[in-house]
């Protein structure tokens, strides 16, 4: 019997996962990824590097993609609450410049997979954020692209936040989706 739930989301590659978790006075405990449980689940992906990020509110992380080495995602937030956000850029994807968006936390303890083929991006919601994330290539600097988190074609509806959004200077300078 598998201990994760997991749903389709309306864009193909993309799903969101929710863990069993088992509470007491003393705390929590969940398996934030078993290998045999995603396989029954249908996502027999393979990971090889795990991340990690601490990021204040308003930081806006995105949209990123490598173009020769794509990366799966499955994303996680262990402190705080984060907008997450995937763009599908599969070029002959029926869903092609189509964005899903979901909210990760601390106290939903969901988790997101991001299949290759798709750019990927964050909001941080709470006045702090550390987000986990494991990859299913290497991160490659040299391949690392990104659309502008603000493209009108794709026009995410990113949450209002009573903060001024903080972006990388490599973030602030991202092309358009029509420019790719």
């Amino acid at each position: 019997m598998s201990k994760i739930k997991v749903t389709k989301c309306d864009i193909e590659g993309l799903y969101v996962i929710e863990p069993t978790v088992f509470t007491d006075n003393r705390g929590f405990f969940m398996e934030t990824y078993n290998k045999k449980d995603f396989e029954d689940a249908g996502l027999g992906m393979d990971f090889v590097q795990d991340n990690q990020s601490k990021s204040v509110k308003g930081v806006l992380r995105g949209l990123h993609f490598q173009k020769k080495h794509p990366q799966g995602k499955l994303v996680r937030v262990i402190r705080g609450s984060v907008f997450d956000v995937a763009v599908d850029i599969r070029k002959g994807s029926p869903t092609y410049g189509k964005w899903y968006g979901t909210i990760l936390s601390e106290e939903n303890k969901k988790m997101f997979y991001i299949s290759e083929g798709f750019a990927h991006g964050f909001l941080v919601l709470s006045e702090e954020a550390e987000f986990t994330y494991k990859c299913t290539d290497f991160y490659h600097p040299e391949d690392e692209d990104g659309i502008a988190w603000n493209d009108p074609d794709i026009a995410i509806d990113w949450p209002k936040i009573e903060k001024e959004i903080i972006l990388s200077e490599k973030d602030k300078n991202r092309k358009a989706f029509k420019d790719m």
